[in-house]
């Protein structure tokens, strides 16, 4: 049994209390007041049910391609090093997984992890639906690999065969895409009103087909509105936003980072970041989801899309609760229980109630924050294969101290 006390965090309350894990059955077994009893001296720390990353990519598959710029196990590492207990790939591999086989054998490789991975399979023109309850991924405007659509109309046609499924969309519109591509900046040849358009459409497929909708990576204003009047009229769609459309806009862009900062969707204005902030903190946006894109040194000083996240996932929320007065439940809601909740239905046998709550019968894996320990981020420290961070350089006012995985504890190292 592991017994640990201190300040703990859920979503609807903050106390003071003791945990129990089973070590055996890896559930939470007791959750209780305090006795003086700990295995770990936590003064000071909060302890959150198991943050939960539903956006990364492992790029690990059977081709083994991609790999020299991460795997499962590597993901695993830098996940813990993060404060990271469960995490949500991404389908765009190079042997993509659209059908039940291909899902199969990519499920295997997510063996040698030691956080739990759910995977979601691909959308692509010429798939269909897996016979297994599984989430979905469906890139509308071009990304790494082939799984994207070249209008609206072939992605409703292929859409309407998921009628009902979890579906998550990568929401930039390929026409406007293409209408851009001779732009002067990545900025904008990937511009707002791609995605605002895409955003838009998603939603309209998500309300006709019946889907149980995401919209990944969201980083402007202007469509809030859009999700906010979606949400009132009963569609079922949350959004993600990602810790670098949090902390940068385009105001912050040099010479010098232009490319380290290249993603896509790419950095936006100040008022959009600031915009999302609040969207997060009041409940519009419901996920801190990292898009951790492990791309190598050599590929981001070509031009390649994409930063790693997981090593920062945890420090990263004490940014939020230092500069941007998000309370501990704040944290706990969106990068704990509303992860849970998303991959629940996913989980397989021996998971009791799943991840997200620190109450008896939820999965025993925790992540325990020093709110007041500042960590200045450094290469050599990361432990994604990739080796680097777009948050290099800064000094996040708070740090992960352990991550607890079923009863299993990982001090930070």
């Amino acid at each position: 049994m592991l017994r640990l006390e201190g300040r703990i965090a859920n979503f609807d309350r903050e106390f003071e209390g003791a945990v129990e894990i089973n070590t055996e059955t890896g559930l939470i077994e007791h959750v209780g007041p305090r006795t003086g009893k700990s295995d770990l001296d936590l003064g000071g720390q909060i302890i959150f049910p198991g943050f939960g990353d539903l956006h990364i990519h492992a790029r690990d598959d059977v081709s083994k391609s991609q790999v020299y710029k991460e795997d499962f196990a590597t993901i695993s590492a830098a996940s813990i090093h993060g404060g990271v207990t469960h995490v949500a790939d991404m389908p765009n591999n190079p042997v993509a997984p659209v059908d039940d086989e291909r899902y199969a054998a990519k499920e295997k490789l997510t063996a040698k992890s030691a956080v739990h991975v759910t995977l979601y399979a691909g959308i692509g023109p010429e798939t269909n639906p897996l016979t297994r309850q599984v989430p979905y991924k469906a890139f509308m405007g071009p990304s790494v690999g082939d799984l994207f659509f070249a209008s609206q109309e072939q992605l409703e046609g292929v859409i309407a065969r998921y009628r009902g499924k979890n579906v998550s969309f990568h929401c930039e519109d390929p026409a406007i895409l293409r209408e851009s591509k001779g732009a002067a900046t990545h900025e904008l040849r990937r511009p707002a009103r791609a995605e605002i358009t895409a955003i838009e459409f998603a939603l309209y497929l998500i309300e006709r087909y019946d889907l149980v909708g995401k919209l990944c990576h969201y980083s402007t204003k202007g469509g809030l509105e859009k999700i906010a009047a979606a949400k009132a009229r009963g569609v079922r769609v949350t959004a993600e936003v990602t810790p670098h459309h949090l902390f940068f806009d385009e105001t912050m862009l040099t010479d010098e980072n232009r490319l380290w900062l290249q993603m896509n969707p790419p950095l936006r204005g100040r008022e959009d970041r600031l915009a999302l902030i609040a969207a997060l903190r009041e409940g519009l946006v419901d996920y801190v989801a990292t898009d951790h894109a492990p791309h190598t040194i050599e590929e981001k000083m070509e031009g390649v899309s994409g930063v790693p996240h997981l090593d920062t996932y945890g420090a990263f929320a004490t940014w939020l609760m230092a500069e941007h007065g998000f309370s501990a439940r704040d944290i706990a809601r969106v990068c704990a229980y509303n992860p849970g909740s998303f991959v629940k239905e996913f989980l397989p046998q021996g998971f009791g109630k799943g991840y997200g709550v620190i109450e008896p019968g939820y999965v025993g894996s925790l992540t325990i924050l020093d709110p007041d320990a500042p960590w200045l981020v450094r290469r050599e420290e990361m432990k994604t294969k990739c080796g680097w961070s777009p948050f290099e350089g800064y000094t996040l006012p708070g740090r992960v101290t352990y991550t607890v995985l079923q009863g299993k504890v990982y001090p930070a190292s």
